[in-house]
């Protein structure tokens, strides 16, 4: 029986690797920023606002439980998750905190009071627009992450270009808005300055990780602008 013992220590200790590494809220982060791509050190700490110190601490954690690798490119060092499972597990875990937590729910609600008018689709949403509708696909995160893949037929257009960009559009057609997924708050943005200059803009709440999960295509590359 302590030959049995030792197995299960030894397998859960294996298990719990995992758990430890993702257990620290700017990891998931970290984890949620590599779904839409690779990144270097310096592009993710801006990204999560925290020093590139801190970054690389939580990055090497990550790395430790290989979640995480990194590739040299040039003189810089670019992390990338190991395998699309690694999004997958953040996912399911943002998925278990929004079914079983309250709190994630009350948090939502209380960022969005003040946006009660805001309209929000997901991706079948968009896809009946699409049908019905001729509408106006922004991709509002920065180039190097619509560049990793994004909605076929998005224009590329990051939040803090966005005001330069508003006579690109006619008034008449609804703007489609999306960034990382449901608690990004660039396509949040985005919709408040595209309605405050007379457009019908709609959030998508579902982004990349969100549609490769479900089957939908998603291109790469391409000309942002």
């Amino acid at each position: 029986m302590d030959a049995d013992r030792a197995f299960k220590d030894a397998i859960y200790g294996q298990i719990a690797r995992v758990g430890r590494a993702v257990a620290h809220p700017r990891r998931l982060e970290l984890l949620d920023l590599l779904c839409q791509g690779p990144a270097t050190v310096d592009i993710l700490a801006r990204k999560s606002a925290m020093s590139v110190g801190s970054t690389s601490q939580h990055l090497q954690h990550l790395k430790d439980a290989q979640l995480v690798r990194v590739e040299p490119r040039g003189a810089a060092r670019v992390y990338r998750l190991t395998d699309v499972a690694t999004c997958e597990l953040f996912r399911q875990l943002r998925g278990l905190a929004e079914r079983y937590y309250a709190d994630m729910r009350s948090i939502t609600e209380t960022f969005l009071r003040d946006r009660e008018t805001l309209e929000t689709l997901d991706s079948i949403g968009l896809q009946e627009r699409i049908l019905h509708e001729e509408v106006v696909l922004l991709d509002v995160r920065p180039a190097e992450e619509y560049a990793a893949g994004h909605w076929p037929g998005a224009v590329s257009v990051p939040l803090d270009a966005l005001k330069d960009r508003l006579g690109d559009w006619p008034q008449d057609r609804t703007v489609v808005a999306y960034c990382r997924g449901p608690y990004c708050v660039l396509a949040l943005h985005a919709v408040e300055t595209l309605t405050q200059h007379g457009f019908h803009a709609v959030r998508l709440a579902d982004g990349v990780p969100d549609w490769r999960a479900q089957g939908l295509p998603v291109a790469k590359g391409g000309d942002p602008a």
